[in-house]
């Protein structure tokens, strides 16, 4: 493990921003997802392949990886709970005792915890009652901030959700490329070792892999326990060839080297998983079954699939019942003016923020008649403040909505409320009450909001969907689908929306229900055990 002594202010900054991002809890609760290890226990054929599942899932621990864990040590002692989606989807397997959660040392507090058990998974227990088994990987502090604010983000997450502005940037210098070779690819050999440490002695063993952190990490396990079964999950979209293009040719192959080092790769939705294909065909030259979703990768086969993330719905109506929640609802409907527009996201480029306020704007100028009679209620979480193009960001978009609130409002109306907070009750309480929805996202991996709101609204509220967000390939028929360029598109969908009959409403809305109630969080593990099996057997 590299030395965590020595550790700079980055660290302590890192976290407190991290802290500040608090990315929000998508509402997939232990519950629907602990039958994780029961499921592996119905698996009754031993594969061809040497991996008995059915052995791993009675006897033998499984070992997740991830970036961030599903807790945080904060001074005092004090113990949060893990954010974001990735961490929710995982939690409720975490909190089996044959669960080993491998992440990074977050915080100060994290890497001392990590020190008073001497590297080992040690339990954690979290004020919500969760109980963990959890090991820490302290990585150098240098180290780890090249890793996350030079190569993590902003660079592999702006090119896969096509957010680099070419003619400008990104610059590729020496900075990048030893940010790549040693912070990066450090990071990733801090978690590797921490994974081999857990699965030595283990006979084919399974480690899940999650998420454009740990590109490198596979290859690294797959060289050490060449017997591993590495399944590796891509939250966010995976863009198209030539985006790629972006990274020096070096950086590129060890980032695919390394993914293709997996068993299975899945992603939300079909489009990303063409897309990863046809990069593995274009930038690799490797033979790729399209139909099939194989790549021949070194003598091996690589199964690329599609799991779409369900959320579960009855965690988003327990959170709608309760009392913080109804309060929330009370201080709302107090000031509710004739319609409500909503929107919750995290304050990050990728979701369009800035053009979502602009077709509002250009939906007041075009209809007057609805001047002091809606509201536009943004809660945004602010995310990864320390990088610089988030910092100007969120500048700009607390400068956009006070223009639009100076332009439109008067004394006792003001036509945007900007909520800079991570607050769930408060979200679900408006998801409760709103006319319409709006998710914009320019790309987006999945975007739960679009399902989690329907699922609670009272209201027959109009979903306004991006055509680039993973949801609309399951959720496009019943929302008023936009291109999030497209400014007066959106300020037209607003406009229909608002107007739209009530039976139409109440049609698209049942409709968009009955999506997402189709499938919950077991679905989704059931489809990638299915593929576990399947794959161990060939």
């Amino acid at each position: 493990m590299r030395s965590a002594g020595g550790r700079k202010d980055s660290r302590a900054t890192h976290e407190a921003r991290a802290g500040k991002e608090s990315a929000r809890r998508h509402l997939l609760t232990p519950g629907l997802l602990r039958d994780w290890l029961a499921l592996l226990q119905r698996i009754d054929a031993r594969p061809a392949r040497s991996v008995d599942l059915t052995v791993m899932a009675s006897d033998l621990p499984l070992v997740l990886v991830s970036n961030r864990g599903p807790v945080t040590f904060e001074p005092g002692g004090e113990i949060k709970r893990g954010t974001g989606g990735l961490v929710t989807a995982l939690i409720g397997l975490a909190s089996h005792r044959e669960v080993t959660w491998v992440a990074s040392a977050m915080t100060d507090e994290d890497v001392e915890a990590a020190e008073r058990h001497d590297g080992r998974p040690f339990p954690v227990r979290t004020p919500d009652g969760g109980e963990y088994s959890v090991k820490l990987v302290a990585s150098d502090a240098d180290a780890y901030d090249g890793f996350y604010n030079i190569i993590a983000n902003p660079l592999l997450w702006f090119i896969q959700h096509y957010l680099w502005d070419l003619s400008n940037a990104p610059d590729i210098r020496r900075n990048e490329t030893e940010a790549f070779e040693f912070g990066y690819n450090a990071v990733n050999e801090d978690l590797a070792r921490a994974v081999l440490e857990e699965i030595e002695g283990i006979e084919d063993p399974v480690v899940m892999v999650h998420d454009y952190h740990l590109y490198t990490l596979p290859g690294l396990i797959r060289k050490a326990r060449p017997d591993v079964f590495l399944h590796h999950f891509v939250h966010i979209p995976w863009s198209q060839s030539d985006s790629w293009r972006v990274l020096p040719s070096m950086i590129r192959e060890e980032v695919y080297q390394g993914i293709l080092s997996n068993d299975i790769i899945g992603f939300h939705t079909r489009s990303y998983r063409r897309n990863f294909l046809q990069c593995c065909e274009d930038l690799l030259e490797l033979d790729v079954d399209h139909e099939q979703g194989v790549v021949e990768c070194d003598g091996r086969q690589v199964w690329v699939r599609a799991y779409p993330l369900p959320i579960d719905s009855s965690a988003v109506q327990a959170v709608a019942a309760r009392a913080r929640t109804r309060d929330f609802e009370d201080e709302l409907l107090r000031r509710r003016r004739n319609h409500l527009i909503l929107r919750v996201d995290r304050a990050d480029l990728s979701k369009n923020i800035l053009r979502g306020f602009s077709a509002f704007d250009v939906f007041l100028e075009q209809h007057p008649e609805f001047r002091e009679k809606v509201t536009f209620i943004a809660q945004l979480m602010p995310s990864r403040t320390d990088v610089p193009e988030y910092a100007e960001y969120l500048e700009r978009i607390e400068a956009v909505v006070a223009v639009v609130n100076h332009r439109h409002g008067s004394p006792d109306w003001m036509p945007i409320q900007l909520k800079l907070r991570d607050d769930l009750e408060e979200a679900v309480a408006a998801y409760k009450h709103y006319d319409v929805l709006i998710v914009n996202a320019m790309f987006d991996g999945m975007n739960l909001v679009a399902k989690e709101g329907p699922m609670v609204n009272e209201r027959a509220g109009v979903s306004i969907l991006s055509e680039n967000t993973g949801a609309h390939e399951e959720l496009g028929e019943f929302a008023l689908s936009v291109n999030p360029f497209d400014i007066q598109e959106l300020a037209d969908s607003i406009n229909a929306a608002l107007t739209m009959p009530l039976a139409e409403r109440k049609r698209r809305h049942e409709g968009l229900k009955s999506i997402v109630t189709a499938r919950d969080p077991g679905d989704w593990l059931d489809d990638q055990l299915a593929d576990i099996r399947d794959k161990g057997r060939s």
